[in-house]
């Protein structure tokens, strides 16, 4: 078996043959604190780091508003699976260098038959993953910084943000949000939940004392993933029962997303047209989202366990410190209600974009479906352009838009998957970081134009070669 060392040295290996990171070739200019400003230290942020380094692209910051590197991201904080929902063998966060692949590290400590046997990434193993990948790239994410709100300024934006408590501003040209589910609005609290107190239910996206549970009636609303995952650990966790409510009368089990995952849909997906694109998205919701059958089964494991098919709640009520619900025509009491009801997307409610999201142009404004394909959720998604940039509700309005390029959930309908997972690296984050490139590149044409254009030294002097120039002998016969 190989080991850490040999990984590394594996790495290291790859990366001289592939060549030094180009120098920064971006200009400076003055009062720009940053070239570029990935929001977001979990693994696709990491990842635009290290393309943008390779894109010889300097001057890259990217923060978080975690304390540290265990709470940044999902996978060890509100990702509550076992092992992640996506194939192993899916191209991520190594941009086409096998040596930085998550097959590659884990070979080196386990051996390529223990690769062989596994089926899914253990969730903790990917997170131990990421964190090799960072340290080993040397990429540094500023925590607790936190982005409170963007400022649009002519060439750059400011950024207020709070650097450990305290309001600091900086600049930059560029901004990427790899920030996750709620980069471009929030969890959704289903209405009938609203005039609950919040010591008696959280989200499935909330920091939950599952320990608190112990020997509790739990109830969870929704069926999706992270609804089965919430219901598997309070259940590990000694809950005395917990039911799952699901309004479908079966639980979605038609992964729509996989009938189009070959390269051809996967790579040309961003140029369908809208109609194509809007269809897509509406029969992904029209399905459902299957959970991962080992996410069923780890809860259907413990008898305590129960599903109800058919069952949206009509209403919640506090009834003394437990919660009344009424399910069609029972009624229910529970300890405490887990809300898996998934995440929301509206960029008008994200504080950080109060300066300027009702320029941002949606869905709704580009297009009008098919009454019987209505959905006013997807109309609030951000309408996209090719390198995932805001483009702007009304032209001319706010130009700088095109600066900010969105790479989380609130990509579906322009891209067709869950925007920020391992499935869209490969094609989008090669997408932006070209976008980019060509954006500074002639943004700075005048600068560029005289460093290509100017006076080269030349590689040797004349003296090299002039011993060896042919000349006619003296006296000798021309023809």
């Amino acid at each position: 078996m190989t080991t850490t060392i040999d990984s590394n040295f594996a790495a290291c290996e790859a990366l001289r043959l592939l060549g030094p990171d180009p120098e920064n070739w971006v200009s400076d200019r003055p009062g720009i604190d940053h070239n570029v400003t990935i929001i977001g230290g979990s693994g696709s942020g990491s990842t635009f780091v290290f393309a943008l380094r390779r894109a010889g692209i300097g001057d890259v910051t990217e923060i978080d508003a975690a304390d540290d590197e265990a709470h940044a991201g999902v996978w060890l904080t509100r990702a509550r699976m076992r092992t992640l929902r996506t194939p192993k063998n899916l191209p991520g966060p190594e941009l086409g260098i096998p040596e930085l692949s998550f097959q590659a590290w884990y070979e080196a400590r386990h051996g390529a038959a223990a690769y062989a046997e596994i089926d899914r990434i253990e969730r903790v193993t990917w997170a131990e993953y990421l964190s090799w990948y960072r340290h080993f790239l040397g990429i540094q994410v500023r925590y607790q910084t936190k982005l409170v709100r963007i400022e649009p300024a002519t060439g750059f934006f400011r950024l207020h943000l709070e650097v450990n408590g305290v309001p600091k501003v900086e600049t930059t040209r560029k901004i990427i949000f790899a920030n996750g589910v709620a980069g471009t609005g929030g969890s959704y609290i289903p209405p009938v939940l609203a005039d609950l107190p919040r010591t008696l239910y959280a989200h499935t996206a909330d920091a939950i004392d599952f320990e608190a549970l112990r020997g509790k009636t739990v109830a969870v609303l929704g069926a999706a993933a992270s609804a089965f995952d919430a219901a598997g650990v309070a259940l590990e966790s000694g809950a005395k029962a917990v039911h799952l409510f699901v309004r479908r009368s079966a639980i979605a089990s038609l992964s729509v997303l996989r009938i189009r995952d070959y390269p051809g849909a996967y790579d040309n997906y961003p140029q369908l047209p809208d109609a194509a694109r809007w269809l897509q998205a509406w029969r992904f919701h029209q399905a459902g989202t299957a959970p991962p059958p080992k996410s069923i089964e780890r809860a259907i494991a413990f008898p305590n366990f129960h599903i109800h098919l058919s069952a949206p709640w009509k209403s919640a009520q506090k009834m003394g410190d437990r919660i009344a619900i009424q399910v069609n025509n029972d009624v229910f009491e529970f300890d405490f209600a887990i809300a898996g009801t998934g995440y929301f997307v509206d960029p008008t409610k994200r504080p950080e974009l109060a300066d300027f999201a009702q320029h941002i142009a949606l869905w709704r404004d580009r297009y009008e479906p098919p009454e019987d394909l209505r959905n006013d959720g997807f109309g609030m998604h951000p309408y996209l352009g090719s390198a995932h940039e805001y483009q702007e509700k009304v032209p001319g309005t706010a130009p700088y838009l095109k600066d900010i390029h969105v790479f989380n959930p609130a990509g579906l309908v322009s891209f067709g998957l869950p925007v920020g997972d391992i499935h869209s690296i490969r094609r989008d984050v090669p997408a932006i970081v070209s976008r980019i490139s060509h954006d500074l590149f002639f943004e700075d044409w005048a600068h560029h134009e005289a460093r290509i254009t100017g006076d080269v030294a030349p590689d040797f002097e004349n003296s090299l070669y002039a011993a060896a120039v042919w000349k006619q002998p003296i006296g000798a016969a021309t023809r």
